[in-house]
């Protein structure tokens, strides 16, 4: 077959294949088109999940009948002054989406730009273009797609269900309008209520207000502020504490030169900030926005525009990783005290309401004895006997050896112990409230903390076992961790080959005291199963850290004494990502005064 050149119309279909993925991809380019206008609303009504019917209207700046005439055309634009493809500093540039969505779909638009004296229209269907015709519109742009795919009917075959559809369409909006919380957005349609966003104030505050307008009241309530900046690359926006989490990284919003993007590169450095805080299988909700220079940044590398290419990718990834760590270390403690509210509610009253037919006088509790007169009978009603039914035994630690905590203590932020329950956790009064700490998940972090500043200052301390302990363990995974002997030797603990199937451990890091050595190397092991040669020397180091600390910590069941509880308060105080114990969950619950009172009715 011989080479020829391909007809217009064919070529349109072809570019749409790659612009016009599907309707979310139509409303994208669309809704950009219009911020790229200086539109201060933008309203998107979609039926049928966007195949039957889209709607974009905008107040932007609107074109000219000429203008309007080229836009429909291939690789027509306005964005590119001195088409330099290295200086973009709009969304749009590639003048694809409209000729692309004319030839797959009936497309109209109409608009009206300030210098004309009434509106314009035009429709395209199936790639054909009408004539410019006169309309009437107040300002702005007006643009409608019909019957999506109708010219390629085999695209539709592709396409999943209406809700689904709408649902992508939702999503795609919602990512534009946590770039620009200057610009009001309506989204209505699928037979929903509409949704609308206010415009917000400009600075940091109107991009929190538009973030927890879109991600829920939850996220504005556990919102850590990030700012990191350095050789002009500034990575700003919201984090949420560790406290609130996803079991997927679709909470995870990213935003460059003010365009929503998926980049590997990126959530590999969220993902490494919070390291330290959250198990493995789950994942952090934020929003990040990455302001660099255009020249620095390389947006023309995929069709759809949703991923760039940085000139210096680890200086971005420097930038998060660093501003992610110091803002949930700045903001360590108070994550885990915003789960109070969630302890709050899942209390209920411990009554039922009588029915109405209730008899007291059939109540086990009437006496079947004359009983004696009032006076006198008090005394024994109170007595040692008759309460023995109420004994559900003391406390495991009891500090009511003061009439009142010390002041200064209960003015501290974890206030003074008061008691020990089940021998897990400790209860300690402040001057607003009560606050119950996870004796073994506080202790793990602390630990955790220790260990790492030893190794980044001069190593950690290590004690010579006197004799030994040889554990034993199959082959693989003996050679599991005899290949990474150094890195263990690098926190204290000295293993070496005792035979097949068995290593001799002669050194523990003296931070752990006395430790099961068994446990602790089997848990290393699996572990290190998991692990991936690509991960980093410092990430696989940190696991190392982290299994340590579970093993060296104080372990739910042991009894404390009423100094050592108030030890460990105050250790929390001092150590830095107290909130969380290594593996996400919380350390302590702050309950405040004010909340229990509503339990009982009193406020």
């Amino acid at each position: 077959m011989p080479v020829r050149q391909l007809p217009e119309q064919v070529v349109n279909r072809i570019a749409a294949g790659e612009v016009v993925e599907r309707p979310a991809s139509v409303v994208k380019e669309l809704v950009e088109n219009a911020i790229d206008a200086g539109a201060s609303r933008i309203d998107v009504f979609t039926d049928g999940g966007g195949r039957r019917r889209i709607g974009i209207t905008d107040d932007g700046s609107g074109m000219t009948a000429k203008d309007l005439a080229l836009a429909v055309e291939r690789h027509a634009t306005s964005k590119l002054d001195d088409e330099d493809l290295l200086q973009i500093r709009t969304l749009g540039f590639r003048g694809e989406a409209l000729p692309s969505i004319g030839s797959v779909a009936r497309l109209a638009i109409t608009t009206r730009h300030a210098s004309e004296p009434h509106a314009w229209a035009l429709t395209v269907e199936g790639g054909q273009k009408s004539e410019i015709m006169p309309a009437a519109l107040a300002h702005g742009t007006r643009v409608e797609v019909n019957d999506l795919f109708y010219a390629t009917p085999a695209r539709l075959k592709f396409l999943k269900t209406d809700r689904t559809e709408a649902e992508a369409i939702r999503e795609v909006v919602r990512r534009l309008a946590m770039a620009r919380p200057d610009i009001a957005f309506t989204l209505a349609g699928e037979e929903r209520a509409p949704v609308t966003w206010a415009a917000a104030l400009p600075g940091a505050a109107g991009r929190l207000t538009r973030l927890g307008d879109i991600l829920g009241a939850e996220f504005r309530s556990h919102a850590i502020e990030v700012h990191s900046e350095r050789d002009g690359v500034v990575v700003a926006g919201y984090a949420a504490a560790p406290a609130l989490t996803k079991a997927n990284a679709l909470g995870q919003y990213l935003f460059v030169n003010g365009r929503p993007v998926r980049d590997k590169l990126i959530l590999g450095a969220v993902r490494a900030a919070y390291s330290d805080y959250l198990p493995r299988d789950r994942h952090p909700v934020l929003a990040l926005f990455v302001t660099l220079d255009p020249r620095e940044v390389d947006a023309n590398v995929h069709p759809a525009k949703t991923e760039v290419r940085f000139r210096n990718a680890g200086l971005v990834r420097a930038l998060i990783v660093h501003g992610l760590k110091e803002a949930l270390a700045r903001e360590g403690r108070r994550t885990a005290a915003n789960s109070g509210s969630a302890a709050i509610s899942s209390f209920r009253p411990a009554f039922a309401p009588r029915p109405g037919n209730w008899d007291w006088r059939s109540s086990p509790a009437f006496p079947s004895a004359p009983q004696p007169s009032f006076e006198g009978a008090a005394a024994p009603a109170f007595a040692e006997r008759a309460q023995a039914t109420f004994d559900v035994g003391a406390p495991t630690a009891d500090v009511r050896f003061e009439a009142q905590p010390v002041g200064d203590l209960v003015d501290r932020p974890l206030g003074a112990a008061r008691t020990q329950i089940h021998e897990t956790y400790i209860v300690s009064q402040t001057r607003d409230g009560l606050i119950i700490v996870d004796q073994h998940a506080a202790h793990e972090r602390i630990v955790y903390e220790r260990l790492k500043a030893s190794l980044a200052k001069n190593g950690v301390q290590r004690q010579i076992l006197l004799i030994p302990e040889i554990v034993e363990m199959d082959e693989a995974t003996v050679e599991r961790l005899l290949a990474r002997s150094d890195e263990l030797a690098s926190f204290g603990l000295a293993i070496e080959s005792f035979g097949p199937g068995a290593v001799a451990v002669r050194e523990t890091p003296s931070l752990l005291g006395k430790t099961n050595a068994g446990g602790l190397l089997r848990d290393l092991a699996e572990h290190m199963a998991e692990w991936d040669e690509a991960l980093p020397l410092e990430r696989r180091l940190m696991h190392v850290a982290a299994t340590m600390a579970c093993h060296g910590s104080v372990r739910a069941g042991r009894r404390l004494k009423p100094e050592e509880m108030n030890a460990l308060l105050r250790e929390m105080e001092e150590t830095p990502n107290s909130g969380q114990c290594n593996h996400g969950r919380p350390t302590y619950v702050e309950l405040k005064l004010a909340d229990v009172e509503k339990l009982f009715g009193r406020r």
